[in-house]
C-alpha cells in the first residue's frame, strides 16, 4: 500500500516539475498578432501576459468608443491565440501522465 502511494507522489512531484517547465518555457514563447490591418499590434506569451501594445496614429485619433472596440477585439484575439500555445502546452504534460495517453 505505501510502495502505491509513494509511487502516486513521485508522479505528483514530477508533474509540478514538469509544470514549472512549462510555465517557464511558456514565459520564453512570443507571439505578435495585429488587427485592423496591422494598426494595432499586440505582443503576448505562452503565459497571457501583455508585453507591449502598439497603437496606430490613425487609429489614436478615433473616437474612443471605435477606439476602445478595436483595442477589444485586438486584445481577446491575443488571448485566443495564447490560450492555444499553452492549452498544447499542458496537454503535452498530461498525456506524459496519464497511461496510454488518453488525449
Amino acid at each position: 500500500m505505501f510502495g502505491k502511494i509513494g509511487d502516486m507522489m513521485g508522479k505528483l512531484k514530477e508533474a509540478k516539475q514538469k509544470m514549472e517547465e512549462t510555465k517557464a518555457k511558456l514565459e520564453t514563447i512570443e507571439m505578435d498578432v495585429e488587427s485592423l490591418n496591422g494598426e494595432i499590434k499586440i505582443r503576448i506569451n505562452g503565459n497571457r501576459k501583455i508585453k507591449t501594445i502598439t497603437v496606430s496614429e490613425r487609429i489614436k485619433n478615433l473616437p474612443m468608443n471605435e477606439f476602445e472596440s478595436a483595442l477589444l477585439v485586438a486584445t481577446n484575439k491575443a488571448i485566443e491565440e495564447a490560450n492555444e500555445i499553452n492549452e498544447g502546452e499542458m496537454k503535452k504534460i498530461a498525456m506524459g501522465m496519464i497511461p496510454g495517453g488518453l488525449f
